[in-house]
């Protein structure tokens, strides 16, 4: 029985420190967007430097075009 007048102030303690860090992570903009980072995983960076896309688009990757790509 007296562990309880000490596991019940410190399972208070515990709870408060979490609520603080809760809302101390909300006010802080931790949530504000979720689905950013998620997505911009499936996108290349953008790189003024990189042709090959540019290129092969244009058809100047040294390979003639297929008779189905001409049209």
């Amino acid at each position: 029985m007296p562990a309880l007048y000490i596991m019940i102030p410190v399972a208070l303690l515990i709870v408060a420190v979490a609520i603080y860090v809760f809302f101390w992570a909300v006010d802080s903009g931790q949530y504000d967007d979720l689905d950013g980072p998620a997505h911009s995983i499936l996108f290349d960076d953008q790189d003024p430097g990189h042709k090959a896309g540019v290129d092969e688009a244009s058809g100047k990757n040294g390979q003639k075009p297929d008779e189905k790509d001409i049209g």
